[in-house]
């Protein structure tokens, strides 16, 4: 099938021409006389804004789906509106699904549907499952309300759906609640959850945005596993354009809330025909072409040897009472970091490497050597303070790790209130707006625009420009170490390239240098210098990037490269 190159809808008819159904330019039928779901004319406002502009697609029964694009561009929100699930939202089109139209049905008919013909994984399970409830509870809920079980038949068949999403231990993990399991498991628990009912349709919002790549690769093969049993169709939506690759049977490509192309997978990705679709598929991170090599035997500004950190647990019986036990999360580690230099830190969840970067950050206490230019943490606060000079951190969610309730000014300028105490309120603006010029902010913005943007929040910028904040954030008191932390996993591929670049030609720039935690390949192989591999507390494989990443030797480095691929 050859990718189709659709028409923006703002594009007039010729004179005479009878618009087609649902809006100005036809989109092609993929699905058949009877889809299953026919969307037609689907138009979403906000306060008279419209994000989705008339848009057609359907939806065959057992067909596999990919709707991509940039955060904007209308995708979730064209899920949720399905269910109606969208509030303060004016929707309007048709969304025909077994020939009885979503959009318009009534609010008791369509909560038979949800949950049962018709199903949603949601993006975050953390914030998606109820904290008040156990796993096993929330699925037997589903399983009462939507197929009449009884308590004793629900709570069997939820241990069994649990069992099938491939979690270790179901019997236990059922009375789990979402905070106790790791972000796999409770992924794969709100899968269980959305499958229970074997609905027709699943709607499967980003189902594996920061997870590992094996986790990816896992949940992906569960997906299509259900949907091979139960002839299911899935409409999922991403930004993971390696996600759709493997998974999708036909993509569709939206861009600020209009269809721009679609088609199959294989050809659209092999002939991209419009430029948007072109400019998500070369989005890969890269390497700077400017990039100067560091220099060999360049000083360590950061080194551990035998690091360990553990955490205590309870112990169960009489002998908590004295004692707790331990849980070692990161186990006799050694590296260096030299000045200038990334090294990238790289393995699944639960590995160790979160926690090797918190006790890097001085906030875990740890066993081993650890120096940081060449001091320690924890002799004393003053010598701690001076520390956090040298080495900050850009965490993974610009979102979670920014401030609501401070301004851009406050939040940029944190640091300078800590550490540059003397500092005039002109003085300290300036360095923000110097700080803010230094990661793009400027960029396009005239002088008055910028003086505004200081007294914005957070919630008023994208996904991109608020981890740029988080970079100035960090920056502002010139520290020679980052810890970056996921930096990039939760954007967009083409934000995230830009991001990436960003950091490449700082650390160009000011001689930074980066301890990268991330699970993404790509994102390893267009930053490190070096590469540390770890798995449960333990690093199996270090080397120079370029030869790790070429020529693995240890088993578990092999693993994760081939997931990657």
């Amino acid at each position: 099938m050859t990718p189709t190159l659709v028409a923006s809808r703002t594009a007039l008819p010729p004179e005479g021409a009878v618009p087609p159904k649902g809006g100005l330019s036809a989109e092609p039928r993929h699905c058949g006389p009877t889809p299953l779901l026919d969307v037609r004319g689907l138009r979403i406002s906000f306060a008279g804004q419209e994000v989705v502009r008339g848009i057609d697609f359907c939806i065959a029964a057992g067909e596999k789906v990919a709707l991509v694009g940039e955060s904007g561009s209308g995708k979730t929100v064209t899920a949720l509106s399905l269910l109606r699930l969208v509030q303060n939202a004016d929707v309007s089109g048709q969304a025909v699904f077994q020939g009885r139209d979503l959009l318009s049905m009534p609010e008791q008919a369509l909560r038979g549907l949800r949950g049962q013909a018709i199903s949603m994984i949601f993006q975050e399970p953390m914030t998606a499952l109820n904290p008040l409830f156990t796993v096993g509870e929330q699925i037997r809920e589903v399983l009462e309300l939507k197929q009449g079980l009884a308590p004793v038949q629900s709570a069997q068949v939820a241990i069994k759906l649990i069992a099938d999403t491939g979690i270790s231990e179901p019997q236990r993990r059922v009375n789990a609640y979402p905070h106790q399991l790791s972000g796999g498991q409770r992924q794969r628990a709100m899968i269980a959850m959305a499958l229970a009912c074997q609905p027709q349709l699943l709607l499967a919002d980003e189902p594996t945005t920061a997870l590992d790549v094996t986790l990816r690769g896992q949940i992906l093969d569960l997906l299509a596993s259900f949907q091979a049993q139960n002839g299911m169709a899935v409409l999922m939506i991403t930004h993971d354009l390696n996600l759709v690759r493997r998974f999708a049977d036909r993509v569709i490509v939206m861009e600020n809330g209009l269809i721009v192309e679609q088609g199959a997978t294989a050809d659209v990705f092999a002939r991209p025909q419009h430029p948007y679709t072109r400019r998500l598929i070369d989005s890969k991170p890269v390497r700077d072409g400017a990039e100067q090599l560091p220099p060999a035997g360049a000083p360590a500004l950061m080194t551990a040897q035998g690091l360990r950190v553990v955490y205590p647990i309870p112990l169960p019986g009489f002998k908590g009472w004295f004692r707790h036990g331990e849980f070692v999360a990161v186990q006799g580690a050694d590296f260096s970091l030299p000045a200038g230099q990334t090294v990238g830190v790289m393995g699944e969840s639960g590995s160790g490497k979160s926690t090797l970067a918190l006790a890097v950050l001085g906030l875990l206490p740890c066993n081993g050597n650890l120096q940081v230019a060449g001091q320690t943490w924890g002799i004393s606060a003053a010598s701690n303070r001076a520390m956090r000079r040298e080495v900050q951190a850009v965490f993974q969610d610009p979102f979670s790790s920014l401030s609501p309730r401070l301004s851009v000014e406050e939040i940029v300028g944190e640091g300078l209130s800590v550490h540059e105490p003397d500092l005039s309120r002109q003085a300290r603006r300036q360095r923000v707006v110097q700080a803010l010029a230094d990661v793009g902010m400027d960029e396009g913005v005239s002088a008055a625009r910028l003086a505004e943007l200081l007294q914005r929040y957070p919630h008023e910028f994208s996904g991109g420009q608020r981890q740029r904040l988080a970079i100035a954030r960090a920056l502002i008191i010139n520290p020679r170490v980052l810890v970056l932390d996921e930096p990039t996993s939760a954007l967009d591929v083409t934000i995230q390239k830009q991001v990436l670049l960003l950091l490449q030609r700082l650390q160009r720039e000011r001689g930074l240098s980066y301890l990268l935690i991330t699970h993404d390949v790509d994102v390893i192989r267009a930053m490190a210098h070096h590469v540390l591999v770890m798995k449960e507390g333990h690093i199996v494989e270090s080397g120079a990037a370029a030869r790790l990443l070429a020529a693995p030797q240890h088993e578990y480095t092999c693993a994760l490269l081939a997931a990657a691929s």
